[in-house]
């Protein structure tokens, strides 16, 4: 179960100011700029659920997932993952724990996709047997064998989200947090990686957070979404209930 409870995060920078001498002043004064990037978010996710996390471009999605995921620490308030605090004991969290972000990768460029499998297998002290297990079913849903021996830099985008996704569940993670990851796809690649992100969620009852701009993955994985806006959440509830409640009206300007 994930428990977010009145988190908030703030990023604090020196004052910048105009030309030479604003450049110089900037030297000597201790004037800061504080921008909320989240402020009093709260809601709790029960296993196996898959939840839109959605809003616009600097709402403050991705900050909430690195604090959720332990990259940052909050500013306020606190953030449970299957009762480990991330940002505190982030190894324990490590383990429990799959991300995609889908302009970066983890795997490793130069190397062949088998190699980086084979280094996270070590990393996340994975068993023979099951990673055996695993692949097996990884290989099914994802399809990884074509490309599994090519170097990684040598993979097409699709090709890489793929793999990039069968990284992140090579441990079979208790929590899936998936942050654009069907970005730059035709259709079709995102298509299979939906059905992919389905399959893994009713085999496993894996927890996905997914954050996108593509009402698509929304439309077809969640049935419940939460909307921020400027750092706050403004909308927690199912996707059919949202419809019913703003999508019935329309503005026409002539």
């Amino acid at each position: 179960m994930i428990e977010v409870k009145h988190i908030g995060k703030d990023f604090v920078s020196p004052k910048k100011y105009p030309g030479l001498r604003g450049a110089v002043k900037g030297l000597f004064s201790n004037e800061k700029i504080v921008k909320k990037a989240v402020e009093d978010i709260s809601f709790t996710i029960d296993d196996g659920e898959i939840v839109g996390y959605i809003g616009s471009n600097g709402a403050g999605k991705s900050t909430t997932i690195k604090m959720m995921t332990g990259i940052l620490a909050p500013t306020k308030g606190e953030c449970l993952i299957n009762g480990i605090d991330p940002s505190k004991n982030r190894k324990a969290n490590a383990q429990n724990i799959g991300v995609v972000f889908g302009q970066r990768t983890q795997l490793w460029w130069d190397l062949p996709l088998s190699e980086s499998f084979t280094i996270l297998k070590e990393i996340y002290n994975v068993t023979d047997e099951d990673y055996k297990k695993q692949m097996e079913f990884l290989n099914k849903v994802l399809d990884l064998p074509e490309f599994f021996e090519r170097p990684v830099r040598t993979l097409s985008l699709g090709q890489r989200m793929r793999a990039d996704l069968g990284a992140a569940l090579l441990h079979n993670p208790k929590v899936l947090y998936l942050d654009e990851p069907t970005i730059g796809l035709d259709l079709v690649v995102k298509d299979n990686i939906r059905a992919a992100i389905k399959e893994i969620n009713e085999k496993y009852q894996t927890t996905v957070i997914l954050t996108t701009h593509d009402i698509g993955d929304i439309e077809e994985l969640c049935s419940r979404i939460i909307i921020i806006d400027n750092g706050r959440k403004i909308y927690d509830g199912s996707l059919d209930v949202l419809k019913d409640t703003y999508g019935t009206r329309r503005k026409i300007s002539m």
